[in-house]
């Protein structure tokens, strides 16, 4: 993926595990990243998570970088598998996906918004993608914005192992049509 945005280019790389997880720590431990539930994790927690994923069939994560920088995380799994197994009726071309916008002392206006809209261009990419699917904590106000204006639909809340969480889902046409493509 590459995408060239209002805020420069940005493109996602796989996550190595070993090489990342220093960086990832900093980011997951981060404040601003407590929805991430590992505000408490050890640089080998973080190790351990990140290789249990990489080993995962279908899981997978991906580094995203800013100019060639690393900015943000993207995790993208398969929901009859991972995360929503009995939680609802997975359809196929259903996707699951994560993201986290690193921390920064330089916020850049729209750059979280760009990162959605990079992430959504990457998993609609692939023609199998007929649908993502997200489940963020309830709480979690601010993303629910930020979805609904990529076209998520909050479906309904579903008690998760770790968290409540707010179903939501996006067709391929919900998403062009958020972002204002004619169909």
């Amino acid at each position: 993926m590459s995408a060239t945005t209002g805020i420069g280019t940005l493109t996602v790389r796989p996550l190595d595990p070993l090489k990342d997880a220093e960086l990832l720590h900093s980011w997951v431990t981060h404040p601003k990243a407590a929805y991430w539930m590992m505000q408490d994790a050890q640089l080998q927690d973080v190790e351990r998570e990140y290789m249990r994923i990489a080993a995962h069939e279908h899981h997978d994560a991906y580094i995203g970088l800013h100019e060639g920088r690393p900015a943000f995380l993207m995790e993208k799994y398969d929901p009859r598998y991972v995360e929503l197994v009995g939680l609802y009726d997975p359809e196929p071309g259903d996707v699951g996906m994560h993201f986290l916008v690193a921390p920064t002392d330089r916020p850049i206006h729209g750059f979280t918004r760009a990162v959605i809209t990079a992430v959504m261009d990457e998993l609609f990419a692939d023609p199998r993608t007929r649908r993502v699917v997200v489940e963020p904590d309830v709480s979690n106000k601010a993303v629910h914005a930020l979805n609904e204006a990529v076209g998520f639909v909050a479906e309904r809340e579903i008690d998760k192992p770790e968290k409540p969480a707010l179903l939501s889902f996006c067709t391929r046409d919900q998403y062009l049509a958020a972002r204002g493509v004619a169909i």
